[in-house]
């Protein structure tokens, strides 16, 4: 087969309908083992980072909500932590079985305090720190 350039890949996606782009990044995930929301986790994780070495004396205007626990209605806080981000399934269930785990990172004090109160209201337990 022989090798296409980006340019001539890119052309070939703007032919394919949604559907059939969907179904394409699908099959790209299960062959190749990965997930397209990975690079978007990684890269806000590395975000939260650089902004916690500020100084302590400064108020704090970043804010990382952690879900402490899913509680009984785990099905419901799943479905808020997709709304929340841009997980799929599989990454949104795995977060919540692995909680405490951090959902945001790095968001402003009202984003924070809107989504503890959504994913409280679905019977998780929720810090914002």
């Amino acid at each position: 087969m022989a090798k296409l350039s980006n340019d001539e890949l890119i052309e070939a996606f703007k032919e394919m309908s949604l559907i059939e782009l969907s179904e394409f990044v699908k099959q790209f995930e299960d062959v190749f083992d990965v997930t397209a929301a990975a690079p978007v986790a990684v890269a806000a994780a590395g975000g939260a980072a650089a902004g916690g070495d500020a100084p302590a004396e400064e108020e704090k205007d970043e804010f990382d909500v952690i879900l402490e626990s899913a509680g009984s209605a785990k099905i419901a806080v799943i479905k808020e932590v997709r709304g929340l981000t841009s997980l799929g399934l599989k990454e949104a269930k795995a977060l919540v079985d692995e909680a405490p785990k951090p959902v945001l990172e790095g968001v402003k004090k009202d984003d924070a305090e809107a989504a503890k109160a959504k994913l409280e209201e679905a019977g998780a337990t929720v810090s914002v720190k």
